[in-house]
């Protein structure tokens, strides 16, 4: 962000030990959450072991089922609808998890 517009302000200490704090909680940096709060965002804290656990557990299904898919093609049958429906389960499972751990919510806060 090169051609940004430089802010300076000042902060308490308990603000900016509140600012690191929450900062460290979403795993991002301080300016990061700066940045989401000024456009109405709410970050979310960053989630715990189990979500990752489940996402890598996601992701090897989804590797399996694309193998399976690869093989099923080559040897040509498939039961396509069911498979189709399968995948999309797969699909709106794992955005769940991306919505419910990763998306930021956003805020109600009317700055006007």
């Amino acid at each position: 962000m090169r051609n940004g517009v430089k802010k300076q302000f000042w902060l308490t200490e308990e603000e900016a030990q509140d600012l690191k704090h929450k900062a460290e909680l979403t795993g991002l940096t301080e300016v990061a959450v700066i940045r989401m709060l000024l456009k109405g965002y709410h970050p979310k804290e960053k989630p715990d072991m189990y979500f990752y656990d489940a996402l890598r557990q996601l992701y090897y299904f989804g590797n399996n089922l694309d193998r399976l898919l690869k093989k099923a093609n080559s040897l040509g049958f498939i039961d396509a609808p069911l498979l189709r429906q399968e995948i999309k389960a797969w699909q709106t499972f794992r955005s769940d998890i991306e919505k419910k751990y990763l998306q930021p919510e956003k805020s109600n806060i009317k700055w006007k």
